[in-house]
């Protein structure tokens, strides 16, 4: 069994960057599937590893060893199509719920060496401290419902054996929260929420979003908890592909509305 489930650039066309994705709670690597295929239709260089498994015995020791295991992850995925030695930069790291709370606190963790750190963050859907997890008494309906309104994706989640039913009622540890949302990651950093996911805690985004020099929140009309794989998966990918692009141009955008009637 492999480490990694890969996603390549169409053949013949040069990869643009490194998009490693990190899963959350309950999720395995095919939850990311579609989002996959779609980043890699537009030339990125996909690869999705296993969800991390962070506790507060010793946290700083478990981000040392993500952080190993994330740099390990991108090596030999250069070359015209992704499978030639090194890594094609730049390199985002993409991080689900408690994935995305891992590499926010890798990025912003003094003494991270810097090959392993990215060149830029996605954050979606970052649970909060004052939200509840879901009832772990709850049936997998109810996990769905906060997970997702996606008919797709629900039915990829009921259908993969490999899937943590119940996985959301488990505690998130609050020296990881804490570290997380304290971050002072100084890379391009990507938030998005959706304004339906009972686990984020908006005002907390707000603030962490404000307090990084070169963050965006972006909200989701209608989204859930898994703001990636919901109902507006597809917009939502088009606005990491634009973050993408944008960095690739130092974050300058490529496009800016002059004159709209929405």
């Amino acid at each position: 069994m492999t480490e990694y489930t890969d996603h390549h650039a169409p053949e013949g066309l040069r990869t643009r960057g490194t998009v490693i994705v990190v899963p959350g709670r309950g999720e395995t690597r095919e939850t990311y599937t579609r989002l996959g295929r779609r980043l890699a239709a537009d030339a990125y260089r996909v690869r999705v590893v296993e969800a991390p498994d962070i506790d507060a015995d010793d946290l700083d020791g478990q981000l040392a060893d993500f952080g190993v295991r994330l740099a390990a992850a991108g090596d030999g995925t250069a070359g015209e199509n992704g499978t030639g030695d090194g890594i094609v930069r730049p390199v985002v790291l993409v991080g689900a719920d408690t994935g995305a709370l891992a590499v926010a606190a890798l990025v912003g963790r003094v003494g991270t060496p810097t090959a392993q750190r990215p060149d830029a963050v996605v954050l979606a859907g970052l649970p909060g401290r004052t939200t509840g997890a879901v009832d772990a008494a709850g049936t997998w309906d109810d996990e769905l419902d906060v997970r997702t309104s996606c008919p797709a994706h629900r039915g990829r989640l009921t259908d993969d054996t490999g899937v943590r039913r119940g996985a959301l009622g488990e505690s998130v540890p609050e020296a990881l929260l804490a570290a997380a949302h304290g971050s002072e990651a100084d890379v391009p950093a990507l938030i998005l929420v959706g304004d339906a996911d009972p686990l984020a805690d908006h005002d907390a985004l707000v603030r962490t979003a404000k307090s990084l020099p070169r963050a965006r929140l972006s909200t989701v009309r209608g989204g859930h908890h898994d703001v990636l794989n919901d109902l507006q998966h597809r917009s939502v990918a088009a606005e990491i592909v634009t973050f993408l692009e944008t960095l690739r141009n130092e974050l300058v955008p490529l496009i800016a509305v002059e004159t709209s009637a929405w």
